[in-house]
């Protein structure tokens, strides 16, 4: 595996100082089957120095973790809590007591509480429109009543898509026509009570989605066809997109309202565009852009952001794509994908998880006694992928050059590794075999899992759901590979 622990793509951009950061923070998410403890995680943010993390829930064992770090956390409200506490003061006040009260009496330095979790995305539906802003309110009120109201502060992080403009320039930036009032009263109360304006930006999206988008507009190089708008010119769309925000919070009266970056980033699997090094042109080249502390054309000073994401996460949905489960700029074992410097250590590269503990070096792969053609390798590689990862299978992924056998192994692989290797879970009829040779290639990574943490809960309970893109993807390539 050490051909893991360093990916280097590129050459490393000068050395950053931080003077013109105002703290890079990243979003530890916990969607996975194996969570790496909450202390090693704490422990790597500040040997990274990172300085801020934004968390997507209130768990008990993270915020314990984060005792005494001085970390600036922002805990979540996930958007299935919304209703019961924008229906119920007292729903509020207990959230309130229990998730931030108490820990901020014992030493989290916990600064923000965001209520939902880009509530208004379209493909919602309008699910959260008539919640969102009560549950805000009380959380404000709840807050307030815990004498809590001048140190936490509330915000609402928004999917870009709350905004647009008419005329494709950010001059024309205003809130999206169907919830243009509900944002308003939002965005008034937050203003009011010192909240800031919190955004996920996501040029990697655009691309996925609009497969004419121009490639180099998505990095920060200054090699894209810019864009005029007045006497402005944008050459990435990170700061036109910005700036769209801003001349929307500008034109309905919000001209000096903070605004933080909730969510930042490129994934590394799962699409053609989803890479190592795609993901750390953006990545640095974003660290590189803010350094400054110039800001954008229309917002001038340091930007407030978290890096989307800390760690992989194997459990999310892949709804939106099997590029969800590939944001980390670590692995899922806290082990760096590639360089990146976020100027903040004096190595200039991310520092890998210490003290993670690992199951015995042994893997499930296809027997060489087993034949393609055996009925019940569809079957077999459609099972494992049901109930573990196969979204770096497939076209232009990190294992899409492996022929038909090593996607078969990497299917039963992945399902053995998250059934914790027990002998079980590596018996796919005569089709496989357990070997301790490990069978990754120089682009394909076979997983190796972590120890189970016994500290929490699983995320299993929430909701793991593998779609059937997966079943699909991986049975197409071992059928015509």
């Amino acid at each position: 595996m050490g051909v893991f622990h360093h990916v280097v793509v590129s050459l490393l951009v000068c050395f950053m100082g931080v003077g013109g950061v105002n703290g890079i923070g990243a979003n530890w998410g916990t969607q996975a089957t194996h969570v790496l403890p909450p202390e090693i995680v704490v422990r790597m943010l500040k040997e990274n120095g990172i300085q801020k993390v934004k968390l997507f829930d209130a768990d008990y064992d993270t915020l314990h973790a984060l005792r005494g770090s001085m970390i600036e956390v922002m805990v979540g409200i996930p958007n299935d809590m919304l209703y019961s506490i924008a229906t119920s003061m007292k729903a509020a006040v207990n959230w309130v007591n229990q998730n931030v009260s108490t820990h901020v009496t014992a030493g989290v330095n916990i600064r923000y509480v965001a209520v939902g979790n880009e509530p208004f995305l379209q493909t919602y539906n309008g699910t959260f429109i008539q919640t969102t802003f009560p549950a805000l309110r009380n959380i404000q009120a709840a807050l307030v009543k815990a004498g809590l109201g001048s140190k936490v502060r509330v915000t609402c992080p928004q999917n870009a898509d709350v905004y647009e403009t008419a005329s494709s320039l950010p001059s024309g930036g205003d809130f999206r026509a169907d919830i243009r009032q509900v944002m308003i009263a939002i965005t008034k109360f937050l203003n009011d009570n010192g909240g800031p304006f919190t955004v996920n930006i996501y040029p990697f999206i655009s691309l996925y989605i609009d497969e004419n988008f121009p490639v180099d507009y998505a990095f920060f190089e200054g090699n894209g066809s810019p864009i005029v708008d007045g006497g402005t010119s944008y050459t990435n769309m990170f700061d036109a997109n910005h700036d769209t925000l801003v001349w929307a919070l500008q034109k309905n009266g919000f001209t000096n309202m903070p605004i933080i970056i909730g969510e930042i980033g490129w994934p590394t699997d799962g699409d053609r565009n989803a890479n190592v090094m795609y993901a750390q042109r953006f990545n640095q080249g974003f660290m590189t852009h803010i350094a400054t502390g110039k800001g954008t054309p229309m917002r001038s000073g340091p930007v407030d952001a978290y890096l989307f994401s800390l760690i992989d996460e194997d459990a999310k949905s892949i709804s939106p794509g099997n590029f969800e489960r590939h944001w980390g700029i670590f692995y899922f074992d806290g082990l760096p994908k590639y360089l990146l410097n976020l100027g903040t250590t004096n190595t200039g590269s991310l520092i890998p998880a210490r003290g993670v503990q690992y199951l015995e070096q042994k893997w499930c792969v296809m027997s060489p006694k087993a034949s393609l053609d055996d009925p019940e390798v569809a079957l077999s590689v459609s099972y494992a992928c049901s109930r573990a990862d196969c979204t770096s299978l497939g076209y232009g992924t990190s294992c899409g050059n492996l022929d038909a056998r090593g996607n078969i192994s990497y299917a039963f692989n992945s399902y053995y590794q998250i059934q914790n290797q027990i002998e079980t879970a590596c018996k796919f009829g005569n089709l496989s075999m357990v070997v301790k040779r490990n069978p990754s290639t120089e682009t394909c990574r076979f997983g190796l899992m972590i120890e189970p943490y016994e500290g929490g809960s699983t995320v299993l309970s929430r909701g793991y759901v593998q779609t059937l893109m997966t079943l699909v993807v991986v049975t197409i390539v071992v059928l015509f590979s």
